[in-house]
């Protein structure tokens, strides 16, 4: 493996330097491996679409996404079987996204190689995200 190659942890996570700003993110969906590369992009694009003003950095070898001043709304992982995004005031969405956490009010959403992925709900839940008081880590 070369020095330009970030390792794989356990999933498939890409392990990437802790950084601010878009390029950190940017390593981060470059080293995603295989399909949850486009599952990445994906998110990103449409992130950066409904917050046109988005902040961006890396943490935990974790892409967030935040407002200036108001904390991070969303992150999201790569795991084996899937790409776990996290809404950390899920619980005051609505609808309120489907996976349950042991914090009180992140939620999650799975998205799988086969299955579906909603966008509209997707674009929907950033946007209330965005306008709530993020997590400040």
């Amino acid at each position: 493996m070369s020095d330009e190659t970030p390792e794989l942890l356990a999933g498939g996570n890409p392990r990437i330097p802790k950084g601010e700003g878009d390029a950190p993110v940017q390593a981060y969906l470059d080293a995603m491996p295989g399909w949850k590369q486009d599952v990445g992009r994906r998110l990103d694009r449409l992130v950066m679409a409904t917050v046109p003003d988005v902040q961006k950095a890396v943490k935990w070898n974790t892409p967030f996404y935040g407002v200036a001043g108001g904390g991070w709304f969303l992150a999201f992982h790569c795991y084996p079987r899937y790409v776990k995004v996290t809404f950390f005031r899920g619980t005051s969405l609505d609808p309120v996204p489907p996976g349950p956490s042991k914090t009180a009010e992140t939620r999650y959403l799975d998205i799988r190689e086969d299955g579906p992925f909603d966008e509209d709900q997707f674009v929907s839940w950033v946007e209330q995200a965005s306008r709530l008081p993020g997590e400040r880590l």
